[in-house]
């Protein structure tokens, strides 16, 4: 029986999970899915030592960019971005050959694409700047939008949270929540932008999708914002990795 599984900490809940057993029942697919929760990447070893047929691997907070140490190879795409949340599993004559990919820009991209409309979103900030960050950054340039970080120490070449003013808000008009912040069960939490200079010409975008309606989300909705939950992107990165652990 092949074996498939989700490597991160912590591991509260876990929509791949759901997804590729669903996906297995329902397909008539032998394979099992697994959540591997753990507190440090080095235990990744010992993952591949207890399950040798582990076929593919997802990724997720906060190994993102941590686990390519790990990993033999990188498809360009992975090597551009400089995350991976896809690792596939090669075996030949030589032996085990782990390669790390991407799937989260396509999964991204196609969600967040019907909602550009490039004459009124040329800019986008993104808030947080782990992993999904980046993925997130190379999908929005591939739609034509330049793009610019907001985390909450200052960087080099991105904007805190309190530097976000109305004019710079003016300025940008796509936003898109990277960080887990809102995530159940602190519902109640948002990324700290003033949502009060939002109009109905901004995008929000949050990769959170429990709960399916974030606090970011309802307060840019208040404002008159078109808004959009990850839900969608994690079903096409997740469709995306079975095609990869398969090709």
């Amino acid at each position: 029986m092949d074996i498939y599984g989700l490597i991160g900490h912590p591991l509260k809940h876990s929509f791949s999970q759901r997804f590729f057993t669903e996906k297995f029942a329902k397909e008539g697919i032998d394979a099992e899915y697994h959540t591997f929760d753990i507190p440090d990447i080095a235990l990744l070893e010992k993952i591949m030592e207890l399950h040798k047929g582990l076929n593919g691997l997802n990724v997720t907070i906060p190994y993102k960019e941590k686990v390519i140490q790990y990993l033999d190879s990188l498809d360009p795409e992975a090597e551009k971005i400089g995350a991976v949340n896809v690792i596939k599993f090669l075996r030949d004559e030589e032996g085990l050959r782990l390669v790390g990919y991407n799937s989260d820009i396509v999964g991204f991209q196609s969600s967040i694409k019907p909602l550009i409309n490039n004459l009124i979103h040329k800019k986008a900030l993104i808030l947080g700047t782990g992993g999904a960050s980046k993925a997130v950054k190379h999908g929005l340039q591939n739609l034509g939008l330049e793009t610019k970080f907001v985390s909450r120490t200052s960087k080099n070449g991105s904007y805190t949270y309190q530097d976000l003013s109305k004019e710079i808000l003016s300025e940008y008009k796509v936003i898109v929540n990277s960080s887990p912040v809102g995530t159940f069960p602190d519902i109640d939490s948002s990324p700290d932008i003033p949502y009060q200079y939002l109009t109905a010409d901004h995008l929000l975008y949050d990769l959170v999708y429990n709960p399916a309606e974030t606090s970011f989300l309802k307060q840019g909705k208040a404002m008159g914002a078109t808004v959009k939950n990850g839900a969608e992107m994690l079903e096409l990165q997740a469709i995306e990795a079975w095609d990869i652990w398969n090709r």
